[in-house]
């Protein structure tokens, strides 16, 4: 007998919940007697009447499993029904190979059409009238062309409200749910072909009774292994599946690049997922070794630990072991270290240097330029671009800095950076920038003497020779995630890590969630992604409600693409439905924060977050929460104080890269978001001001787009202006 296989097809999931703990009990060990023997009399397998390939088998005395046999000894788990519903209902199951993805589709008609019940007429004489089916302009033909599964369409001519079509999305196959959505929000069968349809089709073609073919395909949403349908029981929790992907997800994933490629997308849309798969992918292609051979860098520390626990789940240690995990800052000391650069010093972050410019400008009694905005300068334009003269400043771009700035300005800028220097040597000082431009050097002179002795055809598997002249460069592949956060010099370090060529530089990230005030132009840097760009649009952890309102907050600016272009969020959706986001206003902070404990109570359980703008504030919200018996905690540089405590509280630059069941954002009045020094600045640089504004909506952004369900927005005083 062939080895056996059993799958969990996406959707069974929505039955299966339902269950009482007794039949998933049974479940658990269905599924352990079906793989060691499917023809055990006691699980009595038998075809379906009418279903060549539908299967029933006993769980237990009252509940059957259906499955769907793809050939040979694999199975796909599709449902768990009632004994008698199965039975009673044979002709209400339908399966096919969608002619567009090429993936295995299951539907329970029965099922989905409870949630589409015209309303019946009030009486015999008097027939109200019907309202126009939401999809009645589309035809047949325009729905199958896009890959809506053609067993569902006499139920959707029959839709005439919302709450009835998010019924039918709910258990119809996801690339329908999709596209109804889509063209219920108003976009023409030509915009939903190409954003939604076109990205998941596939050019082979396709035999609608392969379906040992069809499992192999990325539209094919299973169980990637037995294992995950036991982990599956045992947590109850289906986002603990192994990673899916996305067709489109898949084909960026696999994809051979002849440079560096970009992956874009909002919130949830799974760009991090992509990235963890791409580095997979990667090592997975290098063969036998144990180098670290690939890069994975992001911005903090406390992403970085993320993604090492990610990667770890998704891919095992052997792939592990080949990947240097490490956030930027951490990848940039490290290279300076190793050249013993920079002994004896302490390394400041951002906010003491800012104290440091503020005070060099008191004791020369300069008022004329604003500390902020000289680190700014320094970092992002002299640091950023290895500026090394004045000349080379005064020829310097500054894309992305908001301010003119004259020829005499430079000149007055340079003198007082040379000053700033010199106070931050005196002190054995050094900022994380300076540790960051001094790791671009560094890594650029090494790819130098790399491409010298390559040229000269000297080879050697040593890492560095005596003399200090290296031989390889560090990396083979480098994956960036959070892109939007790094620095110019940040870049030029990743740039000379690795070779120029075919899969060198894969990057994740998205302008819109920038919270730093970096800006970069990728092409000036040596990093060409022009025609490999690629972009994601369907979020997989918030609701459609949250996203609708998560967007307003972004209002009518203009966001760039890290390379002199512009990006925007056209077609960015999701097929979750919850509550519309709550916005509440308060008197006072002393009653918003008796607001935050009461709705903490509703909620009652669930992961919950607290996001405020101001640090005090954090501790003032960890505070109230604790006096009414409420376990909370802060989350620090290192994560949360207490992993487990169920409520988390920070301020918005700390939830990067977190989700949340359920969020309340604080404090979100005038004078905090934006912040008040923020508002000072529109009459001294209104340019400044723009970029300090955007800045503060993506803040606010992202901080409403960590929560799946649920959303509370509250203020005291005057409301944010951000807000509708």
């Amino acid at each position: 007998m062939s080895r056996v296989t059993l799958r969990l097809l996406d959707r069974a999931d929505k039955e299966i919940l339902k269950l009482p703990r007794a039949v998933k009990g049974a479940i658990y060990d269905f599924q352990h007697k079906f793989r060691q023997d499917p023809e055990s009399p006691g699980l009595r397998l038998k075809q379906l009447k009418g279903h060549p390939r539908l299967y029933s088998a006993r769980v237990n005395l009252d509940y059957r499993a259906l499955l769907l046999h793809a050939g040979g000894g694999d199975y796909i788990l599709v449902a768990v029904k009632p004994r008698q519903e199965v039975y009673d209902n044979l002709d209400k199951f339908a399966y096919q190979i969608n002619p567009v993805t090429g993936g295995i589709e299951f539907l329970d008609l029965l099922t989905i059409g409870e949630t589409v019940t015209p309303v019946p007429p009030t009486s015999s004489k008097e027939v109200p009238a019907q309202p126009e089916p939401l999809f009645a302009k589309f035809s047949a033909e325009a729905l199958l062309d896009l890959g809506v599964a053609e067993p569902l369409l006499g139920l959707i001519a029959k839709i005439t409200t919302e709450d009835e079509l998010l019924g039918l999305i709910a258990y119809a196959p996801q690339l329908t749910g999709e596209v109804l959505l889509a063209l219920h929000d108003g976009k023409t069968v030509d915009e939903v072909m190409d954003q939604i349809t076109a990205p998941v089709a596939v050019e082979e073609a396709i035999d609608g009774d392969d379906y040992q073919a069809a499992l192999a395909r990325p539209a094919t949403v299973v169980t990637t292994e037995d294992t995950a349908l036991q982990e599956v029981l045992e947590e109850g929790d289906f986002g603990r599946w192994k990673v899916f992907l996305h067709p489109t997800q898949q084909k960026i994933v696999e994809r051979a690049y002849s440079g560096p490629a970009r992956v874009t997308g909002g919130p949830g849309t799974g760009k991090t997922i992509v990235a963890l798969h791409r580095v997979k992918h990667l090592v997975e292609r290098l063969g036998p070794g144990e180098g670290k051979d690939v890069l994975l860098t992001t911005f903090n520390k406390n992403l970085a630990a993320d993604l090492r626990r990610r990667l770890f789940d998704l891919a095992g240690q052997e792939v592990v072991k080949r990947v240097d995990i490490v956030n930027i800052d951490k990848l940039a000391s490290d290279t300076v270290s190793a050249a013993q650069a920079g002994a004896g010093r302490q390394w400041i972050d951002d906010t003491k240097a800012v104290i440091e410019w503020q005070e060099l400008l008191d004791e020369l009694g300069e008022h004329r330029w604003d500390p902020e905005f000289l680190h700014a300068e320094w970092s992002q334009v002299i640091l950023g671009q290895g500026v090394a003269t004045r000349a080379e400043y005064f020829r310097a771009r500054r894309a992305g800095r908001g301010r003119a700035i004259s020829r005499q300005d430079r000149a007055e800028i340079w003198r007082l950076v040379e000053r700033y220097v010199m106070r931050l040597d005196e002190k054995k000082l050094w900022t994380f920038r300076q540790v960051a431009e001094r790791a671009a050097s560094l890594a650029i002179e090494r790819a130098r003497a790399v491409a010298s002795y390559q040229a000269d055809q000297i080879s050697s598997v040593k890492l560095q020779h005596d003399s200090g002249i290296w031989y390889r460069n560090p990396y083979r592949h480098i994956v960036v995630d959070e892109a939007q956060d790094l620095s110019a010099a940040h870049w030029r370090m990743l740039r000379a890590m690795v070779p120029e060529g075919p899969d060198d530089l894969f990057i994740a990230g998205d302008t819109h969630q920038r919270i730093y005030t970096d800006h970069v132009s990728l092409g000036s840097l040596g990093i060409n992604i022009r025609g490999r760009s690629s972009k994601l649009t369907l979020s997989y952890r918030t609701t459609h409600e949250i996203l609708r309102t998560a967007c307003r907050l972004l209002g009518e600016e203009e966001w760039d693409d890290l390379d002199d272009g512009s990006d925007d969020l056209t077609g960015y959706r999701s097929v979750l439905r919850g509550p519309e986001p709550v916005l509440t206003p308060y008197p006072t902070w002393d009653a918003e924060l008796d607001g935050i404990v009461e709705r903490v109570k509703e909620w009652d359980g669930g992961s919950i977050a607290i996001c405020v703008p101001e640090r005090w504030m954090v501790a003032e919200v960890e505070n109230r929460l604790g006096r009414a018996g409420i376990v909370a905690a802060s989350i620090g540089p290192d994560g949360p104080k207490l992993f487990e405590a169920p409520v988390h509280v920070a301020t918005m630059y700390r939830f990067k890269g977190l989700e949340y069941q359920r969020m309340v954002l604080a404090g979100v009045a005038e004078g905090m978001v934006p912040a008040q020094r923020v508002l000072a600045f529109e009459q001294d640089d209104p340019l400044r001001f723009r970029r300090e504004l955007q800045r503060a909506r993506s803040l606010l952004f992202v901080a409403a787009t960590r929560a799946r369900d649920s959303v509370v927005i509250s203020w005291h005083g005057t409301k944010s202006r951000f807000l509708p």
